[in-house]
This record gives structure tokens, C-alpha cells and sequence, in this order.
């Protein structure tokens, strides 16, 4: 590895260092569950796509022109994952911006790199010196904005642009990107979510008003962008509308894996606004039953498994109208299935007589069924109905 790209890793490793430090105080001193996980997973991933798509052009294996389009893709893909919501999903103050550089500090880092990367401008001198500061952060952003300057219609160079300026908190810098952006893009949700955030934080950190329409509109082109749904729910929770609160959090449990970090800190702040709204936490009534898996297929179910329990109308639209999200190793599985797990607030399962409960054991823990998946489905059944039994009993081919 030449010593430029040496100094590109140094130089990410030592901000995600500074801003690791920035996150743990408030943590320590305050309690708020919340993982980085997927992020770091992720980013991980692009490091070692990064590193192979150069070592393939150095070797003269990959053409330039593919090596452009590849580093393209990612980048496309980096700037879906730079952005996505930690586990915590109450906005607040400076813990929320230690998490914010904690993550996105060394993902913008790798999509600066992809974007408008030029190692070789850093003096490795300099690195050797110890003078590696956010100093060549800022000057890629700089390049970055002269590039924008130069072809205005780029709009996913206007949202790395947008999550730099956020990254590094120069809040107002970033809503301008995000509105130029979004006057590109006006049904990317990701973006409209992200553009509410900054928004936000140039408003005392309030949600209220114009922030929370950029929110809404995003989960009425995509309703389950776990972003939009967690800013949902902490704008909700900003004016005491508890219930609301709840609905928007609830959501985001079958989007995450089970018994994650993710998974308990949005359980707990579901169980904070249900506390708040007087309720407890007592489990909704709905539509309740129990999962079981047939003899012969007991084999075939591994301990990590996802299994997904959805309930759809049994004469109407094929999106499910509750989802709930557990571990395939608690077969038989007892559920309760209400309208907080809707996916969609016009979707929800009240609004219809009659459904059909399907479950599926996912191999892949994705939302869509994959060759060697198992599932099964009930009867159609009253939407309250109780002591409703799913059998899985089929193999998806």
C-alpha cells in the first residue's frame, strides 16, 4: 500500500478516535442505550471493496473506466449507509451529536475519498509529524463544493456534501446541500430525513413545523425508513403525543435485528412514552395467537434465524398491515399483532374485517422471501380475532 492511502486510513482512524472520545463522556454520565453496529459493519465492508477495486487498478486487472463505474456504485451505496439512524431514537442534544461524529466522521471520510479522493494532496510528511486534524476533512469538503459549483445537478454529490457539513456541524451549510439536493431528488426518503435533521438542529434541535413535514413526507414515500420513522416519533414525543410516539418507534422494531442493541434501546424508549402516556407497558390487544413449526421442518430452522409474523387483508392490498420481528429459536411463538406495528398509518389493521397471519422463518433475515425459507399461513380470520394458530409447514422455492 502506497504511503498515501496509508495516510488516508491513519487519518479516518484518528477522527473516529477524537470523536470516540467526544461520545463517551455524555454516555458515561447519562443513560441512553445506543449501537453502531450496522454502521461499522458496513463501513468495514466498503474499506475492503475500496482496497481491492485500487490493488486491481494498480495491477492493471481492472480497466480505468471500470474501476470508475465500481467506485461509483459504491459511493451510491456508501451515502445510503453513511446517515442511518443509530439505535437510540430520541434526538438529545449533545449525545445525539456525539453519536452523529462517532459514525458519520469516518464513513465521510471513505465517501469524500470515493467522491473527490486524492490521497496523494495530503503531505505524508505531515501525517509523520502528528498533524493529521480535521483540516483535511474540511479541504475535501472544499473540493467537494467547487466540484458542485462547477455541475449543480449532481444530487448525491449535494447530499455528501449535506452529511459533511452535518458531520463536522455546520448545520445551516448543510441544509442548503440538502435543499439543493432534494430539488433534485424530491422522493428520495433518506434525503428528506436527513434534510429534517439538520433542519432541526438550526432550530434549537426542534422538529416542530417544517422539520416534521420533511419527516411525514418521507414515510409517505417509503414507510419504513427507520430514520424518518425515528424522527417521527421524537417529534411526536417533543409535544407529549405519547401514543404517537409509540405507533412511530413501534414500527422500527421489525426493521432492526431482534435482541440487538438497536432493538432494546427503541424498546426502551417505547416503554418510556408508553410510561408517560399512563399506559405501562402492558402489551396491546389485537390480534393474538401462536406460531408453530411442523415436525418435519423442526431441522431445517437454525438458532439465528429471523422469523417474521405479518398479518395482510385476506381481500385487499398485498402490503402486511402489522409486522412483528423475533428469533426463530422461541418456536412455537406466541404473538399479539396490533395497528402500533403497522407499516403504514392508512395501513392498519383495524381498518379491515378480515386477514391472513403468515409467518416465514428467514434464512437471510430479509424482509423478502429467498429460496429455502420456511412459511406457512392461517385461514383468513377476524382482524381481533384470538387464538389464531400458524403452522409453518412449507419450504420456499
Amino acid at each position: 500500500m502506497n504511503p498515501e492511502m496509508i495516510l488516508f486510513w491513519v487519518l479516518s482512524t484518528l477522527l473516529a478516535a477524537a470523536a470516540l472520545v467526544l461520545l463517551v463522556r455524555p454516555l458515561l454520565s447519562r443513560r441512553e442505550g445506543q449501537g453502531i453496529s450496522r454502521s461499522a459493519a458496513n463501513l468495514s465492508i466498503y474499506r475492503d471493496q475500496l482496497r481491492e477495486l485500487e490493488a486491481d487498478l494498480a495491477a492493471g486487472t481492472l480497466a480505468g473506466g471500470d474501476y470508475d463505474r465500481a467506485r461509483r456504485e459504491l459511493e451510491t451505496r456508501l451515502l445510503e449507509d453513511v446517515d442511518q439512524p443509530a439505535a437510540a431514537v430520541k434526538a438529545v442534544g449533545g449525545r445525539r451529536m456525539a453519536l452523529v461524529l462517532g459514525i458519520a466522521i469516518p464513513a465521510l471520510a471513505v465517501a469524500l475519498y470515493f467522491a473527490i479522493g486524492n490521497p496523494g494532496a495530503l503531505d505524508p510528511r505531515r501525517a509523520a509529524d502528528g498533524e493529521v486534524t480535521a483540516q483535511q476533512i474540511e479541504a475535501m469538503v472544499e473540493r467537494l463544493a467547487a466540484r458542485l459549483r462547477e455541475n449543480p445537478d449532481d444530487a448525491d454529490g449535494w447530499k455528501l456534501l449535506g452529511r459533511s457539513h452535518a458531520a463536522l456541524g455546520r448545520f445551516a451549510d448543510a441544509v442548503n446541500a440538502y435543499a439543493k439536493a432534494a430539488s433534485q431528488a424530491p422522493r428520495d426518503p433518506q434525503l428528506l430525513a436527513d434534510f429534517a435533521d439538520a433542519l432541526a438542529m438550526t432550530r434549537g434541535e426542534s422538529l416542530q413545523g417544517e422539520p416534521e413535514k420533511l419527516v411525514l413526507r418521507a414515510l409517505e414515500i417509503y414507510p419504513g425508513n427507520l430514520k424518518a420513522l425515528a424522527l417521527a416519533g421524537t417529534a411526536a414525543f417533543e409535544r407529549k403525543d405519547y401514543k404517537a410516539a409509540t405507533g412511530h418507534w413501534q414500527r422500527m422494531l421489525p426493521l432492526v435485528p431482534p435482541d440487538s442493541k438497536d432493538a432494546r434501546a427503541i424498546q426502551s424508549s417505547i416503554d418510556e412514552a408508553r410510561a408517560l402516556a399512563g399506559t405501562g407497558a402492558a402489551k396491546p390487544t389485537g390480534l393474538r395467537g401462536i406460531v408453530r413449526i411442523a415436525p418435519e421442518l423442526k431441522g431445517k430452522v437454525a438458532p439465528d434465524d429471523s422469523l417474521f409474523i405479518f398479518a395482510r387483508a385476506a381481500d385487499g392490498p398485498p402490503m402486511p398491515l402489522a409486522v412483528l420481528r423475533v428469533r426463530a429459536r422461541d418456536l412455537p411463538v406466541s404473538f399479539a399483532l396490533d395497528d402500533s406495528m403497522a407499516m403504514a398509518p392508512s395501513m392498519r389493521l383495524s381498518g379491515f374485517q378480515r386477514v391472513v397471519v403468515s409467518a416465514r422463518v428467514s434464512k437471510s433475515a430479509g424482509a423478502a422471501p429467498q429460496p429455502g425459507d420456511l412459511q406457512g399461513s392461517s385461514a383468513p380470520v377476524a382482524s381481533d380475532a384470538a387464538g389464531v394458530t400458524v403452522v409453518i409447514d412449507t419450504v420456499v422455492r
